[in-house]
């Protein structure tokens, strides 16, 4: 009897501001290593040119803590695995450069990843895992979509913003709020002790299953100048209720298109996936949803929510067995599409 070589891939992820290197063996993942940049909370946001920079020079000491921690050494790895867009061009040419090296020195397949693609299939990497098809609801920073899962190689976008992610709504809300960079988290915590229906928002009626949140931000910032000229206190005062009305807002317009989208498609299975998905009031609407709808839910961890390499490692693992490779002239897309 005949055992299976080990299949072995090296994963690398650096779209925005974290480096990240991950060793998947026979699709579990053996490490998951990230370097953060502190250096963008004095900007108040992500700097293009400073994130490519952190890129280059955390790279190779995460690569090496990586297969340091997984015990496997660098000539077993069977295909090197990278991020190949959506992302910031500088950053992604870091990783996308790493990694063609790497294949080139080992002479082994090279796998290009589509990130958000991978955050869906980041579901994949710890059991329970969802079952084909689902619905996943993708938000972060950068992105939100619905998304119809039918397979690994079967993705359709149903739903996504016409303009800002919920992501970037939530970070612009704290920066008009004073909280620190990133606001999100903070928010978050702040709104767990304030009255959701204190203050009310607009909610934007957009057909379909399309989203929009550049208005929903406009009446933040009006609503905050109006307050603070009547009470230069105004948001020091209010500050809980303000970030649990807004964050009830931001939610209720998440869970309008999903609820929708589960109605029409005749879909249960909910998948949430990136930055937002950690936060508590989107998770307690998931909640009642389930009980109420018997939608069942699958969220992953928290590791595996932000950007990561163990989610391209998971992502690149199937591609692999399916023989998906790119040619070292591969190039990355700022804007590449899931579909």
């Amino acid at each position: 009897m005949t055992t299976e070589p080990d299949t072995i891939l090296l994963a690398i992820e650096s779209s925005c501001d974290e480096t990240s290197a991950s060793i998947i063996k026979n699709g579990n993942v053996l490490c998951n290593i990230i370097s953060t940049q502190p250096i963008h909370s004095q900007y108040g946001g992500v700097v293009p040119e400073l994130a490519s920079r952190a890129h280059e020079k955390n790279i190779i000491p995460v690569v090496n803590e990586a297969f340091e921690k997984s015990g496997i050494n660098k000539k077993s790895i069977n295909a090197v695995a990278f991020t190949q867009g959506p992302g910031l061009l500088g950053s992604l040419l870091v990783g996308s450069c790493f990694a063609k090296s790497f294949s080139l020195a080992l002479s082994v397949p090279l796998i290009g990843v589509n990130h958000m693609e991978a955050h869906i299939f980041a579901h994949f990497i710890e059991k329970p895992i969802p079952e084909f098809p689902f619905l996943c609801l993708t938000v972060s920073g950068g992105h939100t979509q619905i998304i119809l899962v039918e397979g690994f190689d079967k993705l359709t976008v149903l739903g996504q913003t016409i303009d800002d992610a919920v992501g970037e709504a939530f970070d612009k809300t704290s920066k008009l709020l004073g909280l620190p960079y990133p606001g999100g988290p903070i928010l978050d915590k702040l709104a767990s002790e304030g009255n959701p229906e204190k203050y009310k928002f607009p909610m934007p009626e957009i057909q379909g299953l399309d989203f929009s949140f550049s208005g929903v931000k406009t009446s933040i910032l009006y609503f905050l100048q109006k307050g603070k000229a009547e009470n230069p206190r105004f948001v020091e005062e209010n500050l809980n209720d303000i970030c649990a009305s807004v964050q009830y807002t931001l939610v209720e317009i998440l869970l309008k298109k999903l609820k929708k989208a589960s109605k029409e498609y005749k879909i249960k299975t909910i998948a949430i996936a990136g930055g937002v998905a950690a936060n508590s009031g989107l998770r307690k609407r998931l909640e009642y949803e389930k009980q109420k709808s018997g939608w069942n839910i699958f969220i992953p961890r928290f590791e595996y929510c932000t950007d990561n390499a163990a989610m391209i490692a998971i992502t690149a693992h199937f591609k692999y067995l399916n023989s998906v490779f790119v040619s070292q002239e591969a190039s990355p897309n700022p804007r590449m599409s899931i579909e």
